[in-house]
């Protein structure tokens, strides 16, 4: 066939919509959305032709062009553009809060939750009892006073976002006393003093890198009536300008640490200098820990006993050691929360419905430590033993060899990681089935599994894959192991 005749060989759209395929999908997807489709694969098959050399067109497939080809085109194009963007994946990697794969999974409460209150109307500023208008701030705050002993407490909806309105009130157009060890990168490459920056604080690093004493809070101290004296650090040129001091604050270190030669003041230290010169102290806590992990070889610090210091504001995350959804939540004593509540970012801040399910439900768990132990993900997997990883280990190698005896399989010990900038030294040591899938490189079975249906995210070390089991949940066993099936 010639170019030509293939070019009037292909079918119009109206007779390629009346195939009864397209008739039944249309009923469901709607008559635009179908043929604009039928429309793009004719237009792509006009395009194919129109692009063939000379002597091709006798070798191009003329069957494409028939209206069932071209229609079995279109629906499968129809589905094709309705695929999401974000859907649900296995993590095999070992790393509990890995950024990149969403952090922390919700409990089940948690989700269903979600579910319950998302799919309808709900009370989210509405005070059913009285009849009238509410406070989304209302929802959970009661809750997280009672589980750590603060005051008040606001939900915004990440903890830079926190951290933005935490300066932004206690600190705008005045000086915020950090430590120069603490002045770190959160992750995306946002950073403390930036942050500080929009805020409309002025940052006041003391201390050095390794080493920040108490009496260098104290010594940074600018009171007003310092500054209405006029004399001010005169002798030296590079404090001339400087601020009255709005705050002390603290940021926990939990992207990385400093060891060898180091001192850092406690936040008992910096409460004693708060409260002698009538300032606030804030505590970026960043990771949420709720608990007492050090048993199982967490030694980070959790809310409640931060706040028993007396801190005045605390601020962490929710989708970290909390184990809950994305969110920036601030504790502490009332007035400040207060004055957040007000301030106008809170709006451009604040998180919706589904979150505060979510986070309720999460924070529910808390109430009973061996609840929260159980249910909650994160510490679930946090907590579970050498032994256990080593039977699900177990477990997934029998499923793998169910999918397919061939595959060559070992059990080896492996080093868990926390991650989400949570607790960089901490190593949880559990197992993985390292798979070689016949002649197949490490990198060709590790890419076969992130094309399978439900994809896998692995790990490889030393050219072994290798299924992290700490990561993957006891219903996904089967999933993961199905993954692997010869294409």
């Amino acid at each position: 066939m010639t170019k030509k005749e293939l070019l009037r060989g292909l079918p119009k759209i109206d007779e390629v919509m009346k195939q009864e395929s397209l008739v039944v999908l249309s009923e469901e997807k709607g008559d635009l959305l179908v043929t604009d489709a039928v429309r793009a694969v004719i237009a792509a098959l006009r395009a194919s032709i129109l692009d063939l050399g000379e002597g091709e067109a006798e070798a191009f497939d003329a069957s494409a062009l028939e209206i069932g080809s071209v229609a079995e085109a279109a629906e499968a194009r129809v589905f094709r553009e309705e695929e999401l963007n974000l859907y649900p994946l296995i993590n095999a990697t070992g790393t509990i809060l890995h950024t990149n794969l969403g952090r922390a999974p919700l409990c089940r409460d948690a989700v269903e939750n979600v579910a319950r209150v998302s799919k309808g109307y709900s009370d989210l500023e509405y005070n059913v009892p009285k009849g009238k208008r509410g406070s989304r701030h209302d929802l959970v705050g009661d809750l997280i006073a009672e589980l750590t002993g603060a005051e008040d407490a606001m939900v915004v909806n990440n903890n830079a976002a926190a951290t933005m309105i935490v300066l932004a009130t206690l600190g705008k157009g005045k000086e915020i006393v950090v430590s120069r060890g603490e002045l770190v990168e959160i992750g995306g490459a946002f950073r403390i003093p930036d942050i500080m920056m929009q805020s409309g604080a002025f940052l006041q690093e003391v201390g050095t890198s390794n080493k920040t004493k108490a009496s260098d809070y104290e010594n940074a101290i600018v009171t007003r009536a310092m500054i209405e004296k006029g004399d001010l650090y005169n002798e030296d040129p590079r404090h001339s300008r400087r601020f009255e001091t709005g705050a002390l604050m603290k940021v926990h270190k939990s992207n990385y640490d400093i060891v060898g030669f180091t001192e850092e003041a406690s936040l008992e230290e910096l409460v004693a200098i708060g409260k002698k010169h009538s300032l606030p102290v804030i505590f970026d806590m960043g990771n949420g820990l709720m608990l007492d992990m050090s048993e199982f070889g967490l030694n980070e610090p959790n809310i409640p006993a931060s706040l028993a210091t007396g801190i005045d504001v605390m601020l962490f995350s929710g989708d970290k050691l909390l184990g809950g959804p994305q969110a920036g939540i601030i504790v502490g004593k009332k007035k400040y929360i207060k004055a957040m509540k007000k301030h106008p970012l809170a709006r451009a801040m604040r998180v919706d419905k589904m979150t505060f399910a979510a986070l309720e439900a999460t924070l529910m768990k808390y109430k009973d430590r061996k609840t929260a132990l159980r249910d909650i993900p994160v510490l679930r997997m946090i907590s579970s033993s050498s032994e256990e990883m080593r039977k699900k280990a177990e477990r997934l190698a029998d499923a793998i060899k169910r999918t397919d005896p061939s595959i060559s399989l070992e059990i080896v010990p492996v080093e868990d990681q926390i991650g989400g900038g949570s607790a960089p030294m901490v190593r949880l040591p559990g197992w993985a089935v390292s798979v070689k899938d016949g002649m197949k490189s490490a990198d060709r079975t590790e890419r076969k599994l992130r094309k399978a249906d439900i994809p896998v995210v692995a790990r490889i070390n030393e050219d072994r894959l290798l299924l992290c089991v700490r990561t993957i949940a006891d219903d996904e066993i089967e999933t993961a192991a199905e993954a692997l099936r010869k294409q």
